[in-house]
């Protein structure tokens, strides 16, 4: 079974990480729970959403990026078991490219270079299973897609969804 697994949300916490900058630079306790049903940027007053959307671009942003729980553990065995792809929009953000792969060897190194695919959108992936957050890359995805649960797409219908790593892993093992 040949699977992709997107990046940020998905084995990366690039959602947690933009709370953690907005409360140290503007010394507030902003929280996921806080923010659920949108992205970040719409949670903080409008003067602020600025930044929010600049850290992305920011070099160090995603080479410091927390590892989503049980995400290595179920990687590890589903890479054993099947044809496993780390597909992220990478190109989105350019600078982000060297980050995101040193960051894959520091967490995934058994993912290695040859199943890493930095691209610009996602409908050109074609196989059995997409792993993503975003709704927008499940919709062009032919192969079965589950839908990873984020603060950001709690609202989201229309797909298999998927809270835990854990039960990924009941799911594709």
């Amino acid at each position: 079974m040949r699977i992709f697994v997107d990046m940020d949300e998905v084995v990366a916490d690039t959602y947690g990480a933009h709370i953690e900058l907005y409360n140290k630079k503007y010394n507030q306790q902003l929280t996921k729970e806080k923010c659920m049903g949108g992205d970040v940027w719409e949670f903080v007053p409008q003067e602020h959403q600025q930044y929010i959307h600049e850290q992305n671009r920011q070099r160090g942003f995603f080479a410091n990026l927390k590892v989503m729980e049980d995400s290595q553990e179920v990687l590890e065995q589903l890479n054993k078991e099947h044809e496993v792809y780390i597909a992220s929009a990478a190109m989105q953000f350019p600078q982000s490219l060297e980050e995101k792969s040193d960051w894959l060897d520091t967490h995934f190194p058994f993912i290695t270079w040859e199943y890493r695919i930095l691209c610009g959108h996602k409908f050109v992936l074609k196989g059995d299973v997409l792993i993503d957050d975003r709704s927008f890359n499940l919709d062009t995805f032919d192969g079965r897609a589950l839908q990873f649960t984020s603060p950001h797409n709690i609202k989201t219908n229309g797909y298999e969804r998927v809270e835990t790593w854990k039960e990924i892993g009941e799911k594709l093992l």
